[in-house]
């Protein structure tokens, strides 16, 4: 990286004052200060939240889960009405 000097120091300040402007130039470093400060505050508390969160003693190692047996069920019995071309006729109260 290359070393900065006064003289690029100073010309670096005009060209953001040239074009940033004199009234502009406060409130954005007061922003840039406030988001600063934001951003170091909320990095601070997921540090917090980390620590906090670690467990004092190691959780139980999981016991494997046994695969669940397969029932023989009997096939669905055919509709009792006749069908006409496999589909089954509607009830006049289902309507």
């Amino acid at each position: 990286m290359p070393n900065l000097g006064t003289t690029e120091i100073i010309i670096i300040a005009l060209v953001v004052l040239v074009l940033f402007g004199s009234k502009k130039l406060p409130d954005a470093a007061r922003s840039f200060g406030r988001s600063l400060r934001i951003f170091k505050a909320e990095t601070k508390g997921l540090r917090d939240d980390d620590t906090s969160a670690a467990p004092a003693a190691p959780a139980p190692a999981a016991q494997p889960v046994a695969p669940l047996p397969i029932e023989s069920r009997p096939a669905a019995p055919a509709a009792t009405s006749p069908s006409v071309n496999g589909v089954a006729p509607v009830d006049a109260e289902r309507r």
